[in-house]
């Protein structure tokens, strides 16, 4: 802990001891506190030996009539501040639940409006996965001519550098298309999940609201 936090801690708790002797223990207290060395050390005032550790505070009869714990304290504001954090974010997440909740209801009017808004979701993007299979298909022809022109250069001439650019340019494009259809196959099953979960919340809310 900060030790001008420490201190303003202890000076701060220790601000009303005064008032509260006064009421029932007018002589002065005495400062108690076990150092970070083990040693007790006492005194009038704050020895410097406790600042940032546990104090208690004892009358003349040895008595202690208040302990003061900075780093209990600290401890018990931080766990302050992360319940209130986590409150904020219940609050923050209870209230985007009935923001969706609004708009599933205000899209929807049945689950058979669910399964059509599925159906034409998965139908677009199973015509781009199409898509990119007739591309696909394109480039693999592609690649046959190539290598056709690539085996009449074999035990012959050179071949071209466009040639072996133009081999090169198709793999290329090929790895770019299977990427985009890998994705898009994945795209279909993240479709399907999210009308899933719209599904099963549309029933919980109108068939819950029914049982009321």
């Amino acid at each position: 802990m900060n030790r001008r936090v420490a201190a303003a801690t202890l000076a701060a708790a220790f601000a009303l001891a005064p008032m509260a002797g006064e009421a029932q223990t007018p002589e002065p207290l005495t400062y108690r506190c076990v150092g970070k060395d083990k040693k007790t050390y006492y005194g009038q005032t704050l020895p410097p030996q406790c600042t940032g550790l546990a104090v208690e505070m004892l009358n003349k009869q040895g008595i202690v009539v208040q302990r003061v714990d900075p780093q209990a304290d600290a401890e018990k504001q931080a766990q302050k501040k992360a319940e209130e954090a986590k409150k904020r974010e219940e609050d923050a997440a209870r209230k985007e639940q009935q923001r969706r909740d609004k708009a599933l209801l205000a899209t929807y009017t049945s689950e058979s409006d669910i399964e059509l808004a599925r159906k034409r979701a998965l139908g677009d993007n199973e015509k781009v996965v199409g898509e990119i299979d007739r591309r696909i298909a394109s480039i693999k022809t592609r690649q046959g001519e190539l290598a056709k022109e690539m085996e009449f250069y074999q035990g012959k001439n050179k071949p071209p550098a466009k040639l072996a650019q133009d081999i090169q340019r198709a793999q290329d494009d090929l790895k770019t298309q299977e990427e985009q259809r890998a994705k898009k196959v994945k795209d279909g099953e993240s479709i399907n999940g999210r009308f899933d979960d719209d599904k099963r919340r549309y029933v919980e809310l109108t068939r819950g609201a029914g049982s009321k």
